[in-house]
């Protein structure tokens, strides 16, 4: 059979994108508006904080670990919480953007070095991507380079949003965050899924949808310390 990773048949692949986008950001978001409406701003953060660390405490428990893109979100919203109501000002309110993806861009740095980027296993979590193990080493570096694109990313944003933040007038830099934003994030998703297809090309892998198999969740590289060289890049063959 031809080498290839395996994605979730498109409906299953839209289910468990939602979900995950929902859990991390749709979740806190109701809760925010919903809080906001009634209470408040300030209720509003530490309602979207709670809904955030409730998934990730669910999350915890329920599988025994937290999804990326939950961590991420708890490490944002916690920030952006504690800006918020300990200054109750709004431009430093508003300084909490960069500092986010300032965060963000470290995070992502430190776990590119390591045995399990950031990048693979948000593939992993998000859209269910599934690469075999004996095909896990060769993407590996991959993913590193991905993740360090990714943390590049996020310190651009922090450099744009404050370097904003000091010269545009508060009433507009929301709409500008978020054009600036959903740019550069569509630009990185698009960058990496082109990546992706050239690196699974020149390593003569494919891409396929398929279920997957019952009670297997996706993998992610293992640790360095665990993988097995695919027998094709033993050499000879």
């Amino acid at each position: 059979m031809p080498a290839t990773l395996e994605l979730p048949r498109p409906a299953q692949l839209l289910r468990t994108t939602g979900w995950n986008l929902a859990e991390s950001f749709g979740f806190p978001l109701g809760a925010y508006v919903l809080c906001t409406w009634l209470w408040g701003r300030d209720a509003g953060v530490l309602a979207m904080l709670a809904a955030v660390w409730i998934v990730a405490v669910v999350r915890k428990l329920a599988t025994g670990s937290v999804p990326g893109l939950v961590a991420i979100a708890v490490i944002v919203l916690t920030i952006q919480a504690v800006v918020a109501v300990a200054t109750g000002n709004l431009w430093i309110f508003l300084v909490h953007f960069p500092v986010a993806n300032l965060g963000l861009g470290i995070v992502f740095a430190r776990s590119a070095r390591g045995d399990s980027p950031l990048a693979a296993r948000l593939a992993a979590e998000v859209i269910g991507l599934r690469c075999p193990a004996r095909y896990q080493p060769r993407l590996h570096g991959f993913f590193q380079h991905v993740t360090m694109l990714w943390a590049a990313i996020f310190l651009l944003l922090a450099v744009c949003l404050g370097v904003l933040l000091a010269t545009v007038p508060i009433a507009t830099y929301v709409l500008v965050w978020v054009v600036t934003t959903i740019t550069l994030i569509a630009a990185g998703v698009g960058v990496s899924a082109l990546w992706l297809r050239s690196e699974l090309r020149r390593h003569g892998l494919g891409l396929c949808f398929g279920a997957a198999p019952a009670g297997e969740a996706p993998s992610s590289p293992a640790p360095a310390a665990n993988r097995s060289p695919d027998p094709a890049d033993r050499g000879g063959g």
